[in-house]
Parts: structure tokens; sequence; C-alpha cells
């Protein structure tokens, strides 16, 4: 923390930098969710909460003059935080510089923490989660290609959720052992004594599974009847990597099924199967692995759907500014082209630029696809396109066409799926510049 014995606390020689700003727009938002019906915070309200006058969050908040200690202080104080020595710029110094030393030392990569001051909110994405969750007998859907920040929304929703008083319990399905997900019975105890454990209650399938009655039954007896009546607080079951099953028809199809009708209980439900209505569930699966069309019915057709998008110009600017990247209009602009706001592939050019890795000139090169940085995403790209050869064909042919080509929907839908394409009215084009050079050459 900033160290409040220092004599140059009280100096106005202090703005928020990037991380700060962000730290603070954070908490802003998960406090708005709890206690302001999600509605973002008027300066009005912010100068009730902080003691600071409008004029002084005004100037506070735009980040171009500096204030003094105190007052940046008080406005982490009132969000419950404490001001680190990354949080804050002294304009006498090299603001870039102070920046990056507040940068991670390896790229962005899986979930990112609840107050990442890389984190970007998604217009109402994170509220419509966050509401549906709160819903007797809901189910969530959330679905998008590899690494686009599926995970770190539900992070954010799991942390709403447990503040409302909710139970929460997180399964995996990419941890299971294929010898598992071999045996539908195996598959529904091990589901079972997985939630159970991340409930804090005993295992007891010796005594509650009854082969007598099949394994679907067992296991919805075992949720009906122990562990959502175990606590009256709803329970919040995410189900993440759902596609894992995919390969596995035998065990997926009694399995979405099994989901199907909880839903169905929980929210049309007779009177006495009222304890389905405390179960909220959410599942996460990637788009790249293409959906049965025999299972499309199940709990895929159902609840709420959210397909999470590209970032816009706008979120990618932001992200600019928030590794200290000046000027940031440009930095965002030659990022953006080159990768169509990807969230991944944006947050690992912005990490190599902040880092002098990568030059902005470098981004506008037509050899920048077999760049090192991509080198390790895009032959994992490649791997599962070639898998096809059909589809490979067709995204080569995608490539050396940008201004697009007709293509069958499901071939389309495949490589969308993938995040290589995108469709333009009834043209198939490359979803970015990256995608189009790197496959406009033979591999």
């Amino acid at each position: 923390m900033v160290g409040r014995s220092q004599t140059s606390k009280r100096r106005r020689g202090l703005i928020l930098s990037s991380q700060g700003w962000q730290r603070l727009q954070a908490a802003e938002h998960l406090s708005s969710m709890q206690e302001n019906q999600g509605k973002p915070y008027t300066l009005e309200q912010l100068s009730q909460r902080t003691g600071l006058s409008s004029n002084t969050l005004t100037k506070l908040r735009r980040r171009q003059k500096p204030v003094d200690w105190q007052t940046l202080d008080s406005y982490f104080e009132a969000f419950n935080l404490k001001m680190g020595r990354h949080d804050v710029i002294n304009p006498d110094q090299d603001a870039s510089q102070t920046d990056l030393a507040a940068l991670q030392q390896t790229p962005l990569k899986g979930q990112l923490p609840l107050d990442s001051p890389f984190y970007i909110y998604r217009g109402n994405t994170e509220e419509l989660c966050a509401k549906e969750v709160l819903k007797p007998g809901a189910l969530l859907r959330i679905k998008a290609p590899r690494q686009f920040g599926k995970t770190s929304l539900m992070a954010q929703t799991l942390n709403h959720a447990r503040d409302r008083g909710l139970r929460t319990s997180v399964v995996n399905l990419q941890s299971i052992d294929c010898q598992v997900l071999q045996d539908p019975d195996r598959f529904l105890q091990w589901f079972c004594a997985v939630v159970a454990k991340d409930l804090g209650l005993p295992n007891e399938l010796s005594s509650r599974w009854d082969d007598l009655f099949g394994s679907s039954y067992s296991c919805s007896d075992y949720f009906e009847t122990y562990l959502l009546p175990a606590d009256p607080s709803p329970l919040l079951l995410v189900i993440e990597e759902l596609d894992e099953l995919f390969a596995y028809p035998e065990v997926a199809t009694d399995f979405f099924g099994m989901l199907r009708s909880w839903y169905e209980q929980g929210r049309y439900g007779l009177e006495q199967r009222a304890i389905w209505t405390n179960l909220r569930l959410a599942i996460i699966h990637s788009t790249e692995v293409w959906l049965p069309l025999t299972l499309h019915q199940s709990p895929f057709n159902v609840g709420l759907l959210l397909e999470l998008p590209h970032f816009n110009p706008v979120e990618v600017e932001e992200l600019t500014c928030r590794y200290g990247l000046n000027p940031s209009e440009i930095n965002a602009q030659a990022v953006f082209a080159l990768v169509g706001g990807h969230p991944y592939l944006t947050q690992l050019c912005l990490f190599y630029l902040a880092q002098g890795e990568l030059t902005v000139e470098d981004l506008s090169s037509e050899a920048i696809a077999h760049h090192q940085i991509f080198n390790s995403y895009l032959r994992r790209q490649l791997q599962l396109i070639e898998q096809d050869s059909a589809l490979l064909q067709a995204m080569e042919e995608v490539a050396r066409n940008p201004a697009g080509v007709e293509l069958p929907l499901q071939m389309t839908y495949r490589l969308q799926g993938l995040g290589a394409v995108a469709l333009k009215e009834r043209l198939t084009v490359p979803s970015c510049e990256l995608y189009r050079q790197y496959f406009s050459r033979s591999q």
C-alpha cells in the first residue's frame, strides 16, 4: 500500500494509472450490481459515497489533472480497496513506464482475476448473467470459440451469485478421466460425487444409488432428495467444457436429456417437485466442436443463450489505455485491423506492444501471421481445421478471397465456431486479417 507517512502524499501530484482506474471500475460495477439494482452510480451518488465533490470526481476520473494522495485514497476506501503503488502515476515521471511495471511478465491466458485491470465488461452481458442466475429454475448457456472469455465471465457471475447468498458448484468436464466417459452410470456417479464434494457434503452414493431404476433416475433423485434440500439456499451449478461430451453420444444423450428435465421441472414443474426451483444451471461450451444434430434438442434450445462476441473498437481502445500504450487510438486501430477484436489475440498483441517486442508497424506487415507470438495459437487452429480436408480447402478459399465466397452453411458454421470466419450477408469472409494472411499461404 502507498505509505501514509510520505511527506509527498499531500502534494497534488498523482493521477490514476490505467490499472488503478480499472480496479475502481470493477469495484464500482460489482457494488452497483449488489447495492444499486445494477444501475451505474451517478456522480451525485459517488459524491455521497466518497465524500468528494462532483468536480473533484470528474477531474479524478478523467485522469488528466493530478490530485492529492488523500483524494485518491478516499475513492479507493469508499469501495473497500487498498491503493497500491501501481494504482497511481506521478505525472513528473514517464507514465507509460510506470504502467509497464504493473503488467504481468507473461501474456494473459485463462481465467482473469475478478479485479484484473485487463477484464473488459461487455455492455450488459455481465448484468444479464447476474440477473438470470437469480431466477428460480434458470438455465444460462454461454458459448463462444476458445479463449473468448467464457470462464472469466462466469467467474464474475459466480461472485455475484455468492454475494446474493447462493451456493455454487463448478464441474469442469475437461478434468474427467476418459475411462469414466465410457460408462454412463459411472459418469453420473462421478458427477454427483464432484458436486457433493464442492458443497462440502459427504458422499452418500452407496446408500442412495439404486441400479434398479437406472443411472439418470438415481442421479436426479440424488439431487432432489439430498443435494438440493441439504441447504435452503438456491444452488448455482456451473458445468464447464460441456463439449467434452460431444464425442461420447451414449453418455451425452442421457446427460443432456436429464439436464433438460431438471430445467423443465424447475421452470414448469408441479408443486410437489418445487425443490427444483432452487437449482440454477449454467452450461459453458466452446463452439470449436461441432454439436451433433442428434443432440440439438435437450438443453441447447431452452434458457438464456449468450454468445460472446469479439471486442468492438471502443473496447479495444479502452484495453489499449489499460496497457499504458500511447497514443492509444493509433495502437488500438492497428490491433483491431489485425485481429478484429478477438479477445485473446487482442490481449496478446497489446502485451507484446507494451513490452516493446512488437511495433505498430509490425502489425501492418504482410509477414505478421508467421511471427512467433502467434505460432502456437495458429498452429492449433490449423490442426483442428485440417482434420477435415474439405474444411481446410474451404478456409484457404476464403483466405484467398477476402471479399467473400459462398460456402455451404454447415461449412461456414463450423469455421465460424472456430472463430476463423464471419458471415457478411450471404458471403463467408475471414474473421480478421491475421487469419487471411495465415491461411492464404500454403502451409
